[in-house]
């Protein structure tokens, strides 16, 4: 039976950092990053601080976007260590039956320890060539993609390269990704809930697509702190974390930037000789050697730069060789304040004079790239309920009146769960806003009516295209 082991909590003091600057570090974040979802430091092995952004929970799962890419890595360091592959063998060898009749030199010279270090030769990210294949063979889409440089020589920063890592371990085991890495890593750290995306073939997306808690991405970086070791057993051989960690390809040389200090085996070096994973608006996992600390992020930010220009200025300088005297009035401020962490709840009224007037219409919209046909809401005592419609059918939200009503809806996508709450912010004026808290997303819908017509201005606080769209549609029903 495999025995997990709790990581202890400890007070900042005990392990070398004042609660002073952990408090500062939290103020910092909130004034100037304004989708911060948690956090959770660890310093000497043991929790020293942690706090969730209500309404995120430490149970949600959360989206890790490209933070996969570490898990990816670790599954093929593990494959390496089993004597499956080498980071020396050529990426076509895995696939003889999709490689191309004529695959050029350089596809050719294209090995593993590219495809880690995001060094394969290729111009452009080949992830839009992989989403788009028609006959969803992302493997075949990868390798039908132009090589322009030579494997090793060019930085490019390529989903595509982790997939082909995640097919070339399924294909070496049988077993998709989190299937490979769930006896190996995920159920001796603890890691019991998480979801893996699939591509068309049923391969695990290796650059994107996994979700789990806070704490776990805590524990997988503690991992690493720890050379691999957990629980006194070598889950992951020492010298593939070393060599996963260090910079393999140069991608910069801005000082001033964490893009640009160097990229390893799908880990990121740091300014001040850390290094971590990260994905797309604020997922972080960064480890720091020299003050034997982690800190696990998640977030819904566009820029992502300014989260660790913060943790440098403010926590950095806070980390002490030894124990500190308690400062219990800090610390017991500092527990409050990680307890009562909370995103701002929209304001507003929970009525209108016009609520009856609306309530069971259905307005059709004007043709939009979006292809959202139409709308109907329902208001209750309780709160609101809108069915949109679009090309792919009809999706329900949910919302509270000034609370957060928890529900589920395939508004954006598959079905995600979400909290939704809706104000009146004046009579002809109705505001939802949609928490997707297993993501990082969150979009407010601003609907103005007028007597016969309805005006939605759709605003997504992160998105990987446009943030903002309008939605224009006539009432037909009564």
């Amino acid at each position: 039976m495999i025995q997990t082991y709790p990581i202890p909590f400890k007070s900042p003091e005990s392990q070398g950092v004042s609660s002073k600057t952990i408090l500062a570090l939290i103020d910092n974040l909130e004034e100037n990053i304004h989708e911060m979802h948690s956090i959770m430091l660890l310093r000497h092995g043991s929790v020293i601080a942690d706090g969730w952004w209500s309404p995120y929970a430490p149970t949600t799962t959360h989206m890790l976007f490209s933070l996969t890419k570490s898990f990816t890595s670790t599954a093929v360091g593990l494959a390496v260590s089993e004597g499956r592959l080498s980071v020396e063998d050529t990426v076509l060898s895995f696939f003889p039956e999709e490689a191309p009749m004529n695959p050029g030199n350089k596809l050719e010279a294209m090995r593993v320890h590219h495809l880690l270090s995001m060094s394969t030769g290729h111009a452009v990210d080949t992830t839009p060539a992989l989403v788009t294949s028609t006959d969803g063979n992302w493997v075949k889409a990868f390798f039908e993609q132009p090589v322009e440089f030579e494997p090793g020589t060019h930085f490019l920063y390529n989903s595509g390269a982790s997939y082909i890592l995640s097919a070339i371990v399924q294909k070496l085991t049988r077993l998709k990704l989190q299937d490979y890495l769930r006896p190996r890593l995920f159920a001796p750290l603890g890691i019991n809930e998480y979801d893996w995306e699939c591509s068309p073939q049923d391969i695990n997306i290796g650059g994107w697509g996994l979700s789990i808690t806070t704490e776990a991405i805590a524990r997988f970086g503690q991992l690493y702190l720890q050379k691999g070791v957990w629980g006194g057993l070598q889950l992951v051989p020492s010298n593939w974390v070393e060599t996963a960690t260090l910079g393999h390809v140069s991608n910069g040389s801005n000082p001033e930037s964490d893009w640009e200090q160097g990229y390893g085996y799908h880990f990121w070096r740091c300014r001040h000789r850390a290094y971590r994973g990260d994905g797309a608006f604020g997922q972080f996992c960064v480890v720091m050697p020299k003050q034997d600390a982690v800190l696990a992020i998640t977030g819904g930010m566009d820029d992502m730069q300014p989260v660790l220009n913060l943790v440098w200025e403010y926590l950095l300088p806070g980390f002490e060789p030894t124990s500190l005297p308690e400062d219990h009035q800090t610390q017991s401020h500092l527990s409050t304040r990680l307890t009562n962490l909370k995103l701002p709840m929209p304001e507003g009224s929970r009525s209108s004079g016009i609520t009856e007037e609306i309530s069971g219409n259905i307005y059709t919209f004007e043709a939009n790239d979006q292809k959202f046909r139409s709308v109907c809401f329902d208001f209750s005592e309780e709160g609101c309920f809108a069915q949109f419609q679009d090309e792919r059918g009809d999706h329900i939200v949910q919302c509270g009146y000034v609370k957060w009503l928890q529900g589920n809806t395939t508004l954006i996508e598959r079905q995600l769960n979400l909290v939704g709450c809706v104000t009146w912010q004046s009579e002809d004026t109705l505001v939802m806003t949609l928490r997707f808290y297993e993501t990082p997303f969150c979009y407010t819908l601003t609907c103005c009516f007028t007597d016969l017509s309805i005006t939605i201005h759709v605003a997504a606080n992160v998105w990987f295209g446009p943030k903002e769209f309008q939605l224009i549609g006539t009432r037909i029903y009564n």
